[in-house]
C-alpha cells in the first residue's frame, strides 16, 4: 500500500496498515470520532469542568480535513489545498482554546462546536451510504443536462452509473458486488460517478461527482442554521429555505457553465491551464465563494445570532493580536 508523502499522511498511513485497513477508511473514521466529540460537548447539559471531548474533536476534526490536502494537490487544485491544509493549525488552536478557557458560557465556541458537528455528520452519512451518495450524483447529473438543455447550450445524456475503487479502480456499479446500505471499501477519487455523453455517444470528458453536488456547501449552512441556540425553529427553517435551493440552482448554473466552456473552448490555454481546469479549480471557486458571502450577508438580517457569531470568530484573532503588541 502506497502511504502518503508528507510525515503526519505517513503515520497515518503506518497506523492504518498495522490495523489493516486502507487509509482513506481511517481519515473517515477519524472525521466522524471527531464531529461525534463535537456532537457530544454541543449537546452536554453540565457548564462545569473543562471540555476535553470538544478539544479531542477539534484536533481529529483538523487532522482529517489536513489529510484531504494531498489529494487537492495532486488535482492541482489551490484553493481546496490550502483551505484544508490550514484546517489542521486551526483545529490545534481551538483545542487550545477549549483546554485554556473553553466552556458552556462561551457562546460563539458552543455554536462552533455544533455547526461544525453538523456539517460533517449528515455530509459523512450521506458519502457512506453509497445509495445515497449515488442519488445526489444522479440528481446533480440531470438537473445539469436539464439546464443545459433548456438554455439552448447542447444536448447530453448521462451514461451508466460508475464507482471509482481505491484498490480496484473503475466498474460499473452494477457489476459491483459491494454493500448499498453502507460504504465498506475505500473509494478512489472519482467516487461514485456519472459519464456525461454528448448526443451521438461520446463521452465529453467530463463527469460528475458528490462533490459537483455542492452538498458540501449546502451542509455548511445547515449545521451553522441548526446549531443557533434561542432561535425558533421557524427562524432558523425560513434560513433553510433562503439558503439551500438558492445554493442549489446556483450549483446548477456553475456545472452547466463548466460544461459549455468545456465544449465550447477546447483549445483555450492560459498559464498552462486548459479551460476546465481554469473555470472548475479556480473561477468557479472563486464565484462560489464568493456567492456564499453574499447569502450570509442576507441570512445575517434574518438571523442577526449568526452574524453575531461569525463577527465574534473574526474579531478574536485581531483583538489577540492588539492585546499581544
Amino acid at each position: 500500500m502506497e502511504a502518503m508523502n508528507e510525515p503526519i499522511g505517513v503515520v497515518v498511513g503506518v497506523i492504518a496498515d498495522a490495523i489493516g485497513i486502507h487509509p482513506e477508511m481511517l481519515r473517515i473514521f477519524i472525521t466522524m470520532a471527531g464531529a461525534i466529540f463535537l456532537a457530544i460537548e454541543f449537546h452536554r447539559k453540565e457548564e462545569d469542568g473543562v471540555p476535553l471531548s470538544a478539544a479531542l474533536g477539534w484536533l481529529l476534526t483538523g487532522l482529517s480535513v489536513y489529510l484531504m490536502a494531498e489529494k487537492y494537490v495532486e488535482i492541482q487544485d489551490p484553493v481546496l489545498v490550502v483551505m484544508t491544509a490550514l484546517c489542521l493549525p486551526a483545529g490545534i488552536g481551538l483545542a487550545y482554546m477549549e483546554l485554556k478557557g473553553g466552556s458552556r458560557s462561551d457562546k460563539t465556541l458552543v455554536w462552533l462546536r455544533g455547526a461544525v458537528a453538523w456539517s460533517v455528520i449528515p455530509y459523512y452519512f450521506v458519502y457512506s451510504v453509497p445509495v445515497l451518495n449515488m442519488a445526489f450524483v444522479e440528481i446533480t447529473g440531470t438537473v445539469t443536462i436539464w439546464w443545459l438543455e433548456a438554455s439552448g447550450a447542447g444536448s447530453y445524456t448521462l451514461g451508466p452509473m460508475m464507482v471509482d475503487l481505491a484498490q480496484e479502480g473503475h466498474t460499473l456499479t452494477s457489476d459491483w458486488d459491494g454493500n448499498r446500505a453502507i460504504l465498506t471499501e475505500p473509494l478512489g477519487e472519482g467516487g461514485f460517478y456519472l459519464p456525461m455523453l454528448d448526443q451521438a455517444g461520446r463521452p465529453v470528458s467530463i463527469g460528475f461527482i458528490l462533490s459537483c453536488s455542492a452538498l458540501q456547501s449546502m451542509i455548511v449552512f445547515v449545521g451553522a442554521i441548526v446549531a443557533l441556540s434561542g432561535v425558533s425553529w421557524r427562524r432558523k427553517a425560513r434560513g433553510l429555505f433562503i439558503s439551500i435551493p438558492t445554493i442549489f440552482v446556483l450549483n446548477a448554473f456553475r456545472n452547466a457553465g463548466i460544461v459549455w466552456l468545456h465544449v465550447t473552448y477546447p483549445d483555450w490555454r492560459w498559464l498552462g491551464l486548459d479551460i476546465f481546469d481554469f473555470a472548475h479549480s479556480y473561477a468557479a471557486k472563486v464565484a462560489s465563494l464568493g456567492a456564499m458571502f453574499v447569502m450570509a450577508l442576507a441570512l445575517f438580517g434574518l438571523l442577526p445570532e449568526l452574524h453575531a457569531h461569525v463577527m465574534r470568530i473574526i474579531e478574536t484573532p485581531l483583538r489577540r493580536r492588539s492585546s499581544g503588541s
